[in-house]
């Protein structure tokens, strides 16, 4: 590690050398900030499952594909294996009233064990989707199992789903255009491994084109 006085420099050699929980929290860091969805899922049997995520992202919108990974498989992962088991799960946007309750589900508990119970919180079903969607979250998607990759580097599963139903319980949110304004729908974000924040809209661009000056639609 190189430190002058208006940088530091950290190359990979310094990585390897670190703890592993300083590691940990500069890495999870380095991505900036990330989205912040609970997954709640069901297996064959009706138990259920809630756990914190902050690896959704979009990869495509014809079909809606959303993709999510999970870590090794060398231990238990329910959330994973209830996926896999019923084809279902919902992604909930984590609201700001949530974000202790969002944290604590990140613990290890038993598959016997419902999150929904120990942390108190509602859920509901739609009859389209065999899985639990959490009360209180503004946006909410229910998802259907597409496939799943092991990335060979870590041993992680990147897992890809396409979203069956999308609930808005807050019909403001939608703009003409499709625009949704997440930063009424008050959704936080993760950064690191345990920081949440609650974004500021800065401003919104029309679609950029080549010689075109950059427009605000605020």
């Amino acid at each position: 590690m190189q430190k002058t006085i208006n940088s530091i420099r950290i190359d990979d050699k310094d990585i390897e050398q670190m703890t592993r929980l300083y590691r940990i929290n500069l890495i999870n860091a380095l991505s900036g900030y990330k989205s912040a969805n609970l997954i709640g899922t069901q297996d064959k049997n009706g138990n259920h499952n809630l756990a914190v995520f902050s690896s959704v992202t979009h990869f495509g919108s014809n079909p809606a594909i959303l993709g999510f990974v999970t870590r090794p498989l060398s231990v238990t992962r329910n959330t994973h294996d209830n996926i896999r088991e019923t084809g279902h799960y919902t992604i909930n946007h984590i609201p700001e009233h949530l974000i202790a309750k969002a944290h604590q589900s990140s613990a290890k508990y038993p598959k016997e064990v419902s999150e929904f119970e120990v942390l108190d919180v509602e859920h509901w079903y739609s009859p389209n989707l065999q899985a639990p969607y959490i009360k209180g979250a503004v946006i909410q998607m229910g998802m259907e199992f597409l496939e799943e990759y092991n990335i060979k580097a870590n041993d992680t599963v990147l897992v890809l789903g396409k979203i069956k139903e999308l609930w808005l319980h807050q019909p403001d949110l939608l703009h003409e255009d499709g625009w949704l304004d997440l930063n009424a729908a008050k959704t936080v974000s993760i950064s690191g491994l345990d920081t949440y924040h609650l974004p500021k809209q800065l401003d919104r661009f029309a679609y950029a084109r080549p010689n075109q000056e950059i427009k605000s639609i605020q």
